[in-house]
């Protein structure tokens, strides 16, 4: 995201400017890596099965437009700034403008699980010949490249499978829960990441030799890529985290409001925070005891003992101002929000976080911005996400090489 809308004419423009990227996937991970280049300025063009398209547009909930149609919200969610081209890519006919397609694109990014786009003659070595200088980056679930190949790589994966693989689901929830997910599609969206990292990376090397590359992003492995404190503390002390409260390095506590709950991290051996807060909720008598202070306790102390002393007081007090006694007593904190909450985060708005990119039918579909901050650069597009094949013919015919004739009839065989 830019700062807001300036007139000076310094400004520059986005860095992906005059890329091209065609994007064959499908659902999120795919499709948040391709909407952070679309953001940043790349052009984008969606390659969707015809009828069909994007199996996301199948997924509820729906945003209804005032014909009756339905668009996704899920899709609307992740497909912002992009094209649309529907192709059967079985077909002689489709082939031939997919081909004519990579000749002139930059970046070709796949995620229909191992060997799909080899099957259909779309092999990496294949790819090359059409385009040396392609950057060819497929996301699956165990990884899909020569001599990168492990015992799992013909799994079929999701967000929960890579969340389970991944070591993120054995240390979220309680010993009573058992092991669970993280909320939201987090198997999906941190694979996304890394993969437009690693097109940037490609293009780089691109840039230095000439040549593209096969970039191969296995969601398992960027899952596993984030377990900053379970491994390394395993790897010291072999020490396996699990959602045992005595796993706890320091104070990490969720405290009950009466509207909800704030969270408060990293406050163990704090002396100074502890005696301010025990001061202030009238409890200084806990103030003497060490273990009160957070000297050597573990998690369970915390749980049994300190947790339970603060709720006392907490849970007469609304969440933002239980958040602003603790700050003030020096903790680092945060309040427990949902979606509405962020929704309405004055602080959000400030940062641009939320973009209205429309649902398609004229209406308005609000949605997360990307994150990523170039206050030197003109402001990011919002267009809305494109509808099934909406530029079929400013794409097929030009680029994809086909006449009006053979567009015509693909459309007829229901094969665009």
């Amino acid at each position: 995201m830019t700062s807001p809308a300036n007139p000076d004419s310094s400004l520059q423009p986005l860095p992906l400017e005059g890329l091209r990227v065609l994007d064959a996937t499908h659902i999120v991970a795919g499709p948040f890596c391709s909407m952070i280049l679309a953001d940043m300025g790349a052009e984008v063009i969606k390659i969707e099965r015809p009828g069909t398209g994007d199996q996301a547009r199948a997924n509820e909930p729906f945003v209804e437009g005032p014909d009756g149609s339905r668009v996704s919200a899920r899709y609307l969610g992740v497909n912002r700034n992009k094209k649309s081209v529907s192709l059967d890519l079985r077909d002689p006919i489709g082939k031939r403008a997919f081909e004519n397609m990579l000749k002139v694109s930059d970046v070709l990014l796949d995620n229909f699980g191992p060997g799909a786009l080899g099957r259909l003659g779309f092999s990496y070595e294949r790819l090359s010949e059409i385009n040396p200088g392609l950057v060819y980056a497929s996301i699956s679930g165990y990884g899909d490249s020569d001599g990168m190949r492990g015992p799992y790589s013909n799994w079929p994966a999701n967000n929960p499978c890579v969340q389970g693989m991944g070591g993120w689901m054995v240390t979220t929830g309680t010993p009573e829960s058992g092991p669970q997910m993280v909320g939201d599609n987090m198997g999906d969206s941190v694979p996304g990441v890394w993969t437009a990292l690693g097109i940037m990376l490609a293009l780089e090397s691109r840039r230095k030799t000439g040549r593209g590359q096969h970039v191969d992003m296995a969601m398992y492995d960027c899952m596993v890529a984030h377990t900053t404190s379970s491994m390394p503390l395993f790897q010291s002390t072999g020490q396996v985290t699990t959602t045992a409260r005595e796993n706890m390095f320091s104070a990490q506590l969720a405290l009950r409001a009466s509207d909800g709950y704030v969270v408060l991290a990293g406050a163990g051996n704090a002396d100074e925070k502890w005696r301010a807060m025990w001061n202030l909720i009238g409890r200084p008598e806990l103030a003497e005891d060490p273990r009160y202070l957070g000297r050597g306790v573990t998690g369970p102390f915390y749980t049994s003992h300190i947790v339970p002393a603060i709720e006392e007081w907490s849970q007469h007090i609304p969440k933002r101002e239980l958040n602003q006694h603790l700050l003030d007593c020096g903790f680092s904190m945060g309040i427990v929000q949902d979606a509405a909450d962020l929704d309405s985060c004055p602080h959000l708005e400030t940062r641009n976080m939320f973009v209205d990119s429309g649902d398609t039918y004229g209406g308005s579909f609000r949605t997360v911005n990307t994150p990523v901050q170039l206050t030197g650069c003109v402001d990011t597009p919002v267009n809305p996400p494109p509808t099934l094949g909406q530029h079929n013919p400013d794409i097929l015919c030009t680029i994809g090489g086909l006449t009006e004739d053979e567009l015509a009839q693909l459309v007829s065989d229901g094969k665009a």
